[in-house]
């Protein structure tokens, strides 16, 4: 089985923490996860520096990664001003993602809008993405469990799903943001969204919230879903969803997989010293 490792600690990682990592250092983390074999980042987002300030300096962050054979970068993008700011020259994204929900809710408090409204607003943001070559990532928030309105039925993530992937998004990663996911429900879930997308559009984020994660990345791939995201050394938290301490560790996965015979190309001591770079930085500012 070959499994894709989606590396979100640069951006997904990062967000919700409240030192302020420098550039210098954003660079010297992503430099150090492309080291380890890793072979998608995702990297920034161009969002408001208001709503998320640790990502006020992406475009710099974009400006100046670090160039690796094989190696794609992506950035979370919102709208059409973000897009315009990951398109600044000198272009070294491969990815861009837009980011949506399941739940009503918690799309109003992340996005100021309605599932539909969020949906609008993404074609041209799609279009014009695509229209440079992009690959575009598509993500369904709280497609498990939502802070603001409880649990969500399987069909309504993947009627999410299946919108964003009718809009042209090339591949869809189903978030349990808040962490409340147990291999049940995260089965009837995946099983769900592949009635309505292809199973090879398939990706799944996991947060750690309750100790579940690696038991439902062991449930995607019983499922045949192979492209985990993970963050290094468990970085993340969603700054909208109260209660999401954590993504899954990359380390943790790694491992995992390592356990199932299944090899990810990774140097698990350099991923160990990428995660100890960033937890010092973080821990001692």
């Amino acid at each position: 089985m070959m499994v894709e490792i989606v590396e979100v600690g640069p951006r997904d990682g990062l967000q919700n923490e409240k030192t302020l990592v420098t550039v210098d250092d954003k660079l010297r983390l992503i430099t150090e996860l492309a080291d380890c074999g890793l072979k998608r980042i995702e990297a920034a987002a161009c969002v408001s520096p208001k709503a998320v300030p640790q990502m006020a300096d992406s475009a710099e962050v974009i400006a100046r990664l670090p160039q690796r054979d094989g190696v794609s970068y992506s950035a979370l993008v919102p709208n059409m001003r973000g897009l315009q700011t990951a398109l600044t020259p000198p272009l070294r994204l491969n990815e861009i993602a837009v980011f949506t929900g399941a739940s009503e809710s918690f799309v109003r408090a992340n996005i100021n809008c309605t599932i539909a409204e969020s949906m609008a607003m993404f074609e041209p943001v799609i279009a014009k993405a695509k229209a440079r070559n992009l690959r575009v990532r598509g993500y369904v928030s709280t497609a498990v469990f939502c802070p603001y309105d409880g649990a969500i039925p399987p069909a309504a993530a993947a009627n999410v799903a299946a919108k964003l992937y009718a809009i042209g998004c090339d591949e869809i990663s189903i978030a349990d943001t808040v962490g409340k996911g147990e291999p049940e429900n995260v089965r009837a879930l995946l099983r769900a969204v592949m009635n309505e997308i292809p199973r090879q559009s398939i990706a799944v984020h996991f947060h750690d919230t309750y100790g579940a994660a690696i038991q439902n990345v062991a449930c995607a791939l019983e499922e045949n879903v192979c492209v985990i995201d993970a963050a290094v050394a468990g970085l993340g938290g969603c700054p909208f969803a109260p209660g999401a301490p954590g993504n899954v560790a990359t380390e943790s996965v790694v491992s995992f997989l390592r356990q199932q015979g299944i090899d990810t190309g990774i140097d698990e001591d350099k991923l160990m010293r990428a995660g100890e770079f960033i937890r010092g930085v973080i821990n001692n500012a």
